[in-house]
Protein backbone atom coordinates (compact mmCIF):
# COMPACT_ATOMS: atom_id res chain seq x y z
CA UNK A 1 0.00 0.00 0.00
CA UNK A 2 1.00 3.36 -0.76
CA UNK A 3 1.35 6.04 1.83
CA UNK A 4 0.47 9.51 1.58
CA UNK A 5 3.23 11.79 1.81
CA UNK A 6 2.40 14.07 4.89
CA UNK A 7 4.57 16.95 3.02
CA UNK A 8 3.06 16.16 -0.27
CA UNK A 9 -0.70 15.96 0.95
CA UNK A 10 -0.25 20.17 2.16
CA UNK A 11 1.62 21.43 -0.96
CA UNK A 12 -0.30 19.12 -3.81
CA UNK A 13 -4.00 19.55 -4.97
CA UNK A 14 -3.92 17.44 -8.01
CA UNK A 15 -4.37 13.98 -6.47
CA UNK A 16 -6.31 11.48 -8.49
CA UNK A 17 -7.89 8.24 -7.30
CA UNK A 18 -8.67 5.69 -9.72
CA UNK A 19 -11.11 3.04 -9.14
CA UNK A 20 -11.39 -0.45 -10.52
CA UNK A 21 -14.98 -1.48 -9.74
CA UNK A 22 -16.07 -5.05 -9.11
CA UNK A 23 -19.03 -6.52 -7.22
CA UNK A 24 -16.75 -8.09 -4.89
CA UNK A 25 -14.12 -6.08 -4.88
CA UNK A 26 -13.34 -2.98 -5.87
CA UNK A 27 -9.26 -1.65 -7.06
CA UNK A 28 -8.15 1.86 -5.97
CA UNK A 29 -4.82 3.70 -7.48
CA UNK A 30 -3.43 6.68 -6.36
CA UNK A 31 -1.74 10.01 -8.88
CA UNK A 32 -0.80 12.76 -9.24
CA UNK A 33 -1.14 15.13 -12.56
CA UNK A 34 1.24 16.70 -12.56
CA UNK A 35 3.60 13.51 -12.85
CA UNK A 36 1.23 11.81 -14.61
CA UNK A 37 2.35 8.80 -12.87
CA UNK A 38 0.33 6.32 -10.87
CA UNK A 39 0.54 3.77 -8.56
CA UNK A 40 -1.85 0.77 -7.15
CA UNK A 41 -3.21 1.74 -3.19
CA UNK A 42 -5.35 -0.75 -1.96
CA UNK A 43 -8.06 -3.36 -2.34
CA UNK A 44 -11.41 -2.68 -1.01
CA UNK A 45 -13.65 -5.76 -0.22
CA UNK A 46 -17.67 -4.60 -0.73
CA UNK A 47 -20.29 -6.55 1.28
CA UNK A 48 -23.22 -8.08 -0.66
CA UNK A 49 -22.44 -6.44 -3.69
CA UNK A 50 -21.95 -2.99 -1.90
CA UNK A 51 -19.20 -0.91 -1.92
CA UNK A 52 -17.03 0.04 0.98
CA UNK A 53 -18.50 3.42 1.79
CA UNK A 54 -16.68 3.95 4.80
CA UNK A 55 -12.74 3.07 3.34
CA UNK A 56 -13.81 5.22 0.50
CA UNK A 57 -14.53 8.15 2.33
CA UNK A 58 -11.07 7.36 4.22
CA UNK A 59 -9.00 7.24 1.18
CA UNK A 60 -10.92 10.74 -0.07
CA UNK A 61 -10.29 12.35 3.20
CA UNK A 62 -6.76 11.27 3.63
CA UNK A 63 -5.37 11.94 -0.40
CA UNK A 64 -7.85 14.64 -0.78
CA UNK A 65 -8.42 14.00 -4.36
CA UNK A 66 -9.02 16.88 -7.24
CA UNK A 67 -10.97 14.31 -8.93
CA UNK A 68 -11.72 10.78 -9.45
CA UNK A 69 -11.55 8.11 -12.22
CA UNK A 70 -13.53 5.21 -12.88
CA UNK A 71 -12.64 2.56 -15.14
CA UNK A 72 -16.10 1.19 -17.21
CA UNK A 73 -16.59 -1.72 -19.15
CA UNK A 74 -18.21 -2.06 -22.59
CA UNK A 75 -18.81 -4.99 -25.01
CA UNK A 76 -16.03 -4.89 -28.00
CA UNK A 77 -18.60 -2.87 -30.35
CA UNK A 78 -18.82 0.04 -27.27
CA UNK A 79 -22.17 -0.96 -26.23
CA UNK A 80 -23.14 -1.77 -22.70
CA UNK A 81 -22.21 -4.63 -21.14
CA UNK A 82 -24.16 -6.48 -17.90
CA UNK A 83 -21.66 -5.25 -15.38
CA UNK A 84 -21.83 -1.39 -17.13
CA UNK A 85 -25.13 0.05 -15.35
CA UNK A 86 -23.87 -0.79 -12.56
CA UNK A 87 -20.05 0.70 -12.87
CA UNK A 88 -22.21 3.50 -13.94
CA UNK A 89 -24.28 3.73 -10.81
CA UNK A 90 -21.32 4.04 -8.58
CA UNK A 91 -20.00 6.75 -10.76
CA UNK A 92 -23.10 8.65 -9.76
CA UNK A 93 -22.61 7.47 -5.78
CA UNK A 94 -19.09 9.30 -5.62
CA UNK A 95 -20.07 12.30 -7.14
CA UNK A 96 -23.46 12.69 -4.64
CA UNK A 97 -21.31 11.64 -1.80
CA UNK A 98 -18.58 13.47 -2.22
CA UNK A 99 -19.17 16.02 -4.43
CA UNK A 100 -16.32 15.68 -6.83
CA UNK A 101 -15.41 15.45 -10.43
CA UNK A 102 -16.06 11.30 -11.66
CA UNK A 103 -14.42 10.77 -14.99
CA UNK A 104 -14.92 7.64 -16.85
CA UNK A 105 -12.47 6.14 -19.13
CA UNK A 106 -12.58 2.57 -20.94
CA UNK A 107 -11.04 -0.27 -19.21
CA UNK A 108 -11.67 -3.01 -21.05
CA UNK A 109 -8.92 -5.70 -20.96
CA UNK A 110 -7.56 -3.95 -17.43
CA UNK A 111 -8.17 -6.85 -15.25
CA UNK A 112 -6.73 -9.18 -17.72
CA UNK A 113 -3.37 -7.09 -18.30
CA UNK A 114 -2.84 -6.55 -14.92
CA UNK A 115 -3.85 -10.73 -14.67
CA UNK A 116 -1.27 -11.11 -17.47
CA UNK A 117 1.68 -9.02 -15.25
CA UNK A 118 1.57 -10.48 -11.98
CA UNK A 119 0.74 -13.80 -12.86
CA UNK A 120 2.94 -13.96 -16.48
CA UNK A 121 5.73 -11.37 -15.98
CA UNK A 122 6.11 -11.01 -12.29
CA UNK A 123 5.35 -15.21 -11.32
CA UNK A 124 3.12 -14.00 -8.79
CA UNK A 125 0.96 -16.53 -6.80
CA UNK A 126 -2.33 -17.26 -7.80
CA UNK A 127 -3.78 -16.32 -4.46
CA UNK A 128 -1.85 -13.44 -4.04
CA UNK A 129 -3.14 -12.40 -7.53
CA UNK A 130 -6.47 -12.28 -6.40
CA UNK A 131 -5.60 -10.24 -3.54
CA UNK A 132 -3.40 -7.30 -5.89
CA UNK A 133 -4.87 -7.47 -9.41
CA UNK A 134 -7.86 -5.27 -8.40
CA UNK A 135 -5.19 -2.06 -7.61
CA UNK A 136 -3.10 -2.78 -10.58
CA UNK A 137 -6.07 -2.71 -12.50
CA UNK A 138 -6.88 0.56 -11.06
CA UNK A 139 -3.25 1.83 -11.69
CA UNK A 140 -3.84 0.87 -15.36
CA UNK A 141 -7.22 2.91 -15.67
CA UNK A 142 -5.74 6.04 -13.83
CA UNK A 143 -2.62 5.91 -15.65
CA UNK A 144 -4.38 5.44 -18.76
CA UNK A 145 -6.67 8.42 -17.93
CA UNK A 146 -3.52 10.61 -17.11
CA UNK A 147 -2.17 9.67 -20.99
CA UNK A 148 -4.82 10.96 -22.09
CA UNK A 149 -7.18 13.33 -20.83
CA UNK A 150 -5.07 14.37 -17.47
CA UNK A 151 -4.29 17.78 -18.73
CA UNK A 152 -7.27 18.98 -19.81
CA UNK A 153 -9.55 17.38 -17.10
CA UNK A 154 -7.05 19.48 -14.28
CA UNK A 155 -7.66 22.47 -15.34
CA UNK A 156 -11.75 21.56 -15.32
CA UNK A 157 -11.70 20.15 -11.78
CA UNK A 158 -9.67 23.27 -10.43
CA UNK A 159 -11.80 25.65 -12.62
CA UNK A 160 -15.19 23.75 -10.02
CA UNK A 161 -12.97 24.18 -6.72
Amino acid sequence: MVKPDPLAAKFSSDAYLGFDFGNKKIGVAVGYADTGIASPLQTLRSLNQVPDWDAIGKLIAEWRPLGLVVGISRQQDGSDNIVTPRMQKFCRQLNGRYNLPVHQIDETLTTFAAKQLLFDDLKVSAGKLWAVQDQLAAQLILQSWFNEFADNAKRQDEERK
